[in-house]
């Protein structure tokens, strides 16, 4: 955005409070010259017929406050479907955006007459929600930290809580991108300097962060879009291996509807069941998701994930023939 336009905004603002304003004081406001002032209003009224009065007891004031500065054109259409993103990427990405969100829908909205988006709003409020399921804690300054890290390459220090090892630890890390997975996953992925590789961070661990000077080269080699595709899930570890789960008849149809992967293959039976191929990195996260359908997944490869599931079965099998299962009704 232009100063000048920027200026204009600020100063139609103004012009809509229910405040005094004259010359010097929008001057004082905006921080310009009651010439440039001047020169403003005289702009506003000559390229968008806008009807400024001035008088001693109301300043500069708008004649008919309905007019609306038609710098920013946009339909009912546009500002509802602007409305509806704000309250999904809100629902879905935790609050880092909502207040800048609110802010920029809001000023957009003066464009509009004042009941047009009143009735935009009870509309998205009333008619459509939106549901992210488990929401996570995303602390807005440590999220925007990382953009401006991201932006101009700066290293970061950060204290990072691991839930598999209920540990707290100092890392320096450098953040090449920001991925949202699944809406509700907020990640970072960059070099970590202390295990020298290529490693993934969820944002909302990351319990303190400072930006630092240190500036730092991203790897050439290091491709983001080629690197997500070829994870499962988020588990970026370990080399490619091929993979294959068998899924019966009344599971299939709830795998068919979705793409899990850019490299999966199906390959139907003639019993209504069908096997899964992808080519995938890590099992883990793999492993998780398989045993999420129950009896209606078996993996037949690889190896590795055949007996990760296996243990995995074996010891859940363990805990509920035992006696001291917490909660046991007896």
């Amino acid at each position: 955005m232009s100063r000048h336009l920027e200026r204009l905004l600020q100063l139609d603002e103004l012009l809509r409070s229910q405040q005094r304003h004259t010359a010097d004081s929008l001057a004082a406001a905006l921080e310009v010259s009651e010439r440039t002032i001047r020169s403003d209003v005289a702009f506003l009224r000559d390229r968008y017929h806008a009807p400024i009065e001035f008088t001693k007891a109301q300043g500069f004031y708008y004649s008919d406050p309905a007019w609306r500065l038609p710098t920013i054109s946009l339909t009912q259409g546009e500002l509802f479907a602007l409305t509806v993103g704000a309250r999904m990427l809100e629902a879905y990405a935790g609050s880092a955006y909502a207040v800048d969100l609110r802010s920029a829908i809001a000023r957009l909205a003066e464009r509009l007459p004042e009941q047009s988006w009143v009735d935009l709003q009870q509309l998205a409020d009333e008619r459509i929600l939106f549901r992210s399921g488990a929401t996570i804690d995303l602390d807005p300054e440590v999220w925007h930290g990382l953009e401006t890290a991201c932006r101009h390459q700066k290293t970061v220090q950060m204290t990072y809580y691991t839930a598999s090892r209920d540990s707290v630890s100092e890392r320096k890390f450098d953040p090449y991108i920001l991925h949202i997975y699944r809406g509700t996953n907020p990640y970072t992925i960059g070099f970590c300097h202390r295990r020298q590789e290529i490693r993934w961070f969820r944002v909302d661990r990351i319990k303190a962060l400072a930006v630092l000077t240190e500036s730092f080269v991203p790897d050439p080699t290091f491709d983001a879009k080629d690197h997500l595709e070829m994870i499962f899930q988020h588990e970026a570890g370990g080399v490619p291996q091929p993979v294959a789960i068998w899924f019966d008849a009344k599971t299939a149809p709830y795998v068919r509807e979705r793409r899990w992967h850019p490299s999966q293959e199906i390959q139907e039976h003639g019993d209504g069941s069908m096997t899964l191929h992808m080519v995938v990195r890590g099992l883990n996260d793999l492993k998780r998701w398989v045993l999420g359908y129950g009896k209606g997944a078996i993996v037949q490869a690889p190896l590795e994930l055949v007996e990760l599931v296996r243990e995995e079965v074996r010891e859940m099998g363990v805990q509920y023939k035992s006696n001291d299962v917490k909660g046991e009704v007896k």
